[in-house]
């Protein structure tokens, strides 16, 4: 699957990582519902280095629609809450 890093690219990540990068999702919901700055922060930055350390960058001349589009790093919990509802940015596997 191609996943989209907002402001760093995208990465082909192989689809067996979509349960670990779905949990993760899940987890940040919640806390973005419960308003956990702290743990959000944390949560986010394990779903963006999962992508960047699994994946494989997509280089910047070949034009691929993302499968999954991921937030920048700096983005903060109130800019969150229209993104992380519901299901999260990740579709189930399931």
């Amino acid at each position: 699957m191609i996943v989209r890093i907002m402001t760093e690219g995208q990465y082909m990540l192989p689809g067996s990582y979509i349960d670990r990068l779905n949990a993760i999702d899940d987890r940040i919901v919640d806390m973005v519902a419960n308003n956990d700055r702290v743990k959000f922060q944390a949560e986010l930055k394990k779903m963006l280095d999962l992508v960047r350390q699994k994946g494989r960058p997509v280089p910047w001349d070949e034009l691929v629609e993302s499968d999954i589009v991921l937030p920048h790093p700096d983005i903060t919990i109130d800019e969150a809450k229209d993104l992380f509802v519901g299901d999260g940015l990740v579709p189930n596997s399931k």
